[in-house]
């Protein structure tokens, strides 16, 4: 599996395309994106990661920076998602910190 991550709209999905040769009907059947909002509907991070390392690609947008959320719920969500991140990023043969359009390579070799 391959990891794309950056801040909302930096060009994640774009980047993924372009590296991996792919259509938008692959990228839709091989990837799957926005797993931040996944993360922050459950409870085993540990499973949910599992689950989605048998994707090809997965991409996720980076919550955690900025101004800390005062409602607990988001606070929760944006830990949840930081957690994934890091579990996913683990398990990935490649991983791709997409920013401003331009991809990182930061784990692995490029595909």
């Amino acid at each position: 599996m391959i990891f794309f991550f950056g801040p909302l709209w930096s060009g994640k999905r774009a980047a993924a395309k372009a590296l991996l040769g792919w259509d938008d009907a692959a990228l839709a059947r091989r990837c799957v994106w926005d797993v931040q909002e996944l993360a922050a509907q459950r409870d085993d991070l540990e499973a949910l990661a599992e689950e989605l390392s048998h994707y090809d690609a997965v991409i996720a947008t980076e919550v955690g920076g900025g101004v800390v959320p005062v409602d607990a719920g988001e606070r929760r969500a944006r830990e949840a998602a930081g957690r994934l991140n890091c579990l996913l990023a683990a398990r990935a043969e490649a991983v791709i910190h997409v920013y401003c359009g331009i991809p990182k390579l930061i784990k692995g070799e490029l595909p």
